[in-house]
């Protein structure tokens, strides 16, 4: 982690069997930690947004199988565990990163529970370094004085170490490139404009921050649009957030290269197209209301997907900590 440069946060940490997560719903205004005991609460965590991000979910996650084989007795450990893990999984369904991370944890179940906090603690490496990769692999795309268009919130909060598509964008101004950012505010939760831009003036990296139907008046002036992923299928198809589709439609257009940026940890290779990927949706008095201040007449019908699903003939390329793949993405996604 001493390789990591010091404007980026750590969502999620966890030493001497504590774990302490960022509170991403109080910033930007106050960096406020919650300390979670069980992992009822780290689901909790997961399903009201405290931590998001693919990466950072299934960290989290992972973590929250750490504690709760903490509070265990031996008697139930295994039990206990079975449970928490359904608990944790049915957090947010779309994110396949969560589900990775607790399989993968319940697997070391058996050698006791030092060995489930040692498997979470080693998710967490792996994925610090699978973002210093994927950074790596995707800064030599942007040319100096690149224009990035994005959506939502990409960075450390969203991934342990430098995050997905802006740990790109990180490294790019780190090598000198001097990129400038177009952040889409994302609504209904505005995850752009309160992490999105905080995280990008903390680095000291030029940010504009638009209104999402804006995009349409910046695509001209980007070289290329970054995204993240929540879920990858066999084919490319891309499950992000809402919006992520509008943006690679508009690229798709105006002939502009769209990257996903995600770990090998978002490719899900038991499922094979994005019809397949189950889109959560959340409760419409998020975009009925907003910070307390009702925003449409109370009985409102509402759609509120959190997620939308990209076709893979819309993605220009996958940046991945084992490099860029291209078409055809079921033989290079299979070699992943």
């Amino acid at each position: 982690m001493n390789r990591l440069p010091g404007f980026l946060f750590r969502a999620v940490s966890f030493e001497r069997g504590r774990l302490r997560i960022l509170d991403q719903t109080q910033l930007p205004h106050r960096v406020a930690y919650l300390y979670p005991t069980r992992a009822v609460d780290v689901a909790a965590i997961i399903k009201r947004l405290a931590v998001r991000g693919a990466p950072a979910i299934g960290v989290a996650a992972a973590y929250g199988m750490a504690v709760e084989a903490g509070r265990l007795p031996d008697r139930s450990l295994v039990k206990g565990l079975e449970q928490a893990a359904g608990t944790l999984i049915a957090a947010r369904p779309t994110a396949v990163n969560l589900k990775w991370a607790v399989v993968r944890v319940m697997r070391s179940v058996d050698a006791g529970r030092r060995a489930v906090a040692k498997e979470a603690r080693l998710i967490e490496k792996e994925e610090i370094e699978r973002s210093l990769a994927m950074a790596r692999h995707g800064a030599k795309l942007l040319p100096k004085n690149a224009q990035v268009l994005t959506i939502c919130n990409t960075g450390a909060l969203a991934g342990p170490g430098m995050g997905t598509a802006l740990g790109v964008v990180f490294r790019a101004h780190m090598d000198g490139k001097r990129p400038h950012v177009y952040a889409c505010e994302t609504r209904p939760l505005l995850q752009g404009s309160m992490l999105t831009t905080l995280e990008l003036q903390r680095a000291k990296i030029p940010v504009t921050l638009i209104a999402d139907s804006a995009a349409t008046g910046v695509i001209d002036r980007c070289d290329l649009v970054l995204v993240g992923a929540d879920r990858i299928a066999a084919n490319g198809d891309t499950a992000n957030k809402v919006g992520t589709r509008m943006l690679a439609t508009l690229a798709r257009t105006a002939r502009k290269p769209f990257y996903v940026v995600a770990p090998s940890s978002t490719f899900d290779a038991a499922t094979r197209t994005g019809k397949q990927i189950v889109v959560e949706e959340r409760d419409g008095e998020e975009v009925r209301a907003f910070a307390g201040c009702r925003a449409a007449p109370a009985r409102t019908v509402v759609f509120n997907p959190a997620f939308d699903v990209t076709p893979a003939r819309f993605i220009t390329g996958f940046i991945t900590d084992r490099g860029i793949l291209t078409p055809p993405f079921r033989r290079s996604i299979a070699r992943v």
